[in-house]
């Protein structure tokens, strides 16, 4: 077999093991935050900012490096992204220092990027036969990767084990992956141009200033004059991007990507899907571990434990994503939205009706964790087939950063609930458990909501093959249309 040849095979499966990589680093870091915050001797405040850091850099980057991906090749961005991942990896596992730690946890937030640049290489490389099945595999790798980074870090951690090994595995896994993206065929670049710094910094501020009062309005207080006025400046800040963006001729995200309906359904169904997933995420996590003699609900489970009833949905997913991938292709985007929002529906109502054992739990979990898979296979089928190819790195771009404010609102939503009027007389504050009720009502109420958006929004079909010829016709419209 020939070194083309081997290259393009190898595409899926290094694809897939970036976004797992992503994913994975995400979650690996945020059952540790406690033993951070005693071994560096830090407020619980200022020990969040690990994960905090990591999340509004990661909304900055995604969107320049989607871009630098559609300018210099999808895989030199990789090699990049990933040398970048190691040096913050290293330095975490080296310092002692929550500064420097802060740094590193910056510098690992590029990884975010690899997500768009893994479904342009998947665009570039593979038959349109197989591309819609394989960009539900690859997407589908972010749910898996986030539940195997939860029970990694409770094995490593478990018995008081150092958390600075977590970061030497991260260390490792992101140089498996540097080799492996040097063995992707080169390409040359999918368009031309520069650059929209300008673009880039008033994205970044705005999302900044949305992404940190919902981090910190349980703490800051949801009325607080912090928490409304950076709310408010992110919207004008967003606002002044749009319109600039609207003037410039090599704009980071053209108005076509901005107005283009199926493409605001994608970013809406990222919303929800990020929303769903930190909502069960949390949701979960917190109700198996309270301790049952206290609250009167829950199954004291410790960190690895609660990580284990949400690890059969996780890895269910490496089933399910191909199988919704399979859906897109001859029944189109629009049905396997729906399905997957059903799903959901159909997991957080039976979660709030029935959580007294643990099976029940798990059930739960696998239904809103496959809507989840059905939801991330079908968003990039619908970005691939409305986005011209050298759009195709800033789009998934948006529907990545969609995708981290669904995240945070998720968790937002859940923590706020889940910290009013605690259980009286206790050592500790538990929640009451129809607080977790509310919680998993709540989002079975909005995915019905998300459904009839959907339903409406979409047309009844999408195309059952994506095209390359048809993607040349449609990049001269688009070109057309922007000008």
């Amino acid at each position: 077999m020939s070194r083309g040849a081997l290259s393009q095979r190898l595409v899926l499966p290094i694809a897939a093991y970036a976004v797992l990589l992503v994913s994975g680093l995400q979650t690996l870091v945020v059952p540790v935050v406690g033993r951070i915050e005693a071994d560096l001797h830090v407020s619980p405040t200022s020990a969040a900012w690990v994960v905090t850091a990591n999340l509004l850099a990661a909304a900055v980057l995604t969107p320049v490096v989607g871009r630098l991906g559609d300018l210099r090749g999808r895989r030199s961005a990789m090699i990049a992204v990933l040398a970048v991942v190691v040096a913050g990896s290293v330095l975490a596992a080296t310092t002692s220092s929550l500064p420097l730690l802060l740094v590193a946890r910056v510098l690992q937030a590029s990884s975010f990027g690899l997500f768009p640049l893994s479904i342009g290489v998947l665009r570039e490389e593979l038959p349109p036969s197989r591309l819609t099945t394989a960009m539900a595999l690859v997407s589908g790798m972010l749910a898996v990767g986030a539940g195997m980074g939860l029970v990694v870090t409770g094995l490593l951690m478990k018995g008081g084990g150092d958390y600075h090994a977590l970061f030497w595995l991260s260390t490792a896994l992101s140089l498996v992956g540097l080799a492996a993206v040097c063995v992707l065929p080169r390409r040359s670049s999918a368009t031309r141009g520069r650059i929209d710094w300008t673009g880039a910094a008033l994205l970044g501020l705005g999302l900044v200033l949305l992404l940190m009062p919902l981090e910190g309005g349980n703490s800051w207080g949801w009325g607080s004059r912090r928490v409304l006025g950076m709310l408010v400046a992110a919207g004008v800040v967003l606002a002044v991007f749009v319109l600039v963006e609207r003037r410039v001729d090599e704009p980071l995200v053209t108005t076509r990507l901005l107005r283009h309906r199926q493409l605001g359904v994608a970013n809406l169904a990222g919303l929800f899907f990020g929303l769903t997933l930190f909502v069960a995420f949390l949701g979960v996590s917190n109700f198996v571990q309270a301790p049952r003699g206290l609250a009167g609900y829950g199954f004291g489970a410790t960190v690895l434990a609660a990580s284990l009833y949400l690890l059969p949905g996780s890895l269910a997913g490496v089933f399910t994503s191909p199988l919704a991938g399979r859906l897109v292709a001859r029944r189109g985007a629009r049905l396997t939205l729906v399905l997957g929002t059903f799903f959901a529906i159909a997991g957080f109502a039976f979660l709030a009706a029935f959580h007294s054992m643990g099976w029940e739990i798990v059930a739960g979990s696998i239904l809103v964790n496959t809507s989840v898979m059905f939801g991330y296979a079908a968003m990039p089928a619908i970005i691939v087939e409305h986005a011209a190819p050298s759009e195709t790195g800033i789009a998934n771009s948006l529907n990545a950063i969609y995708r981290s404010v669904g995240m945070a609102l998720g968790a937002a939503f859940v923590v706020t609930v889940l910290t009013r009027n605690p259980i009286e007389g206790l050592p500790v504050p538990l929640p009451h458990e129809e607080q977790f009720v509310v919680v998993f009502t709540v989002a079975a109420v909005l995915g019905c909501v998300f459904a009839a958006l959907v339903w409406f929004g979409l047309p009844a079909r999408q195309p059952r093959v994506i095209s390359r010829g048809r993607h040349a016709a449609q990049a001269a419209t688009m070109e057309k249309a922007d000008h």
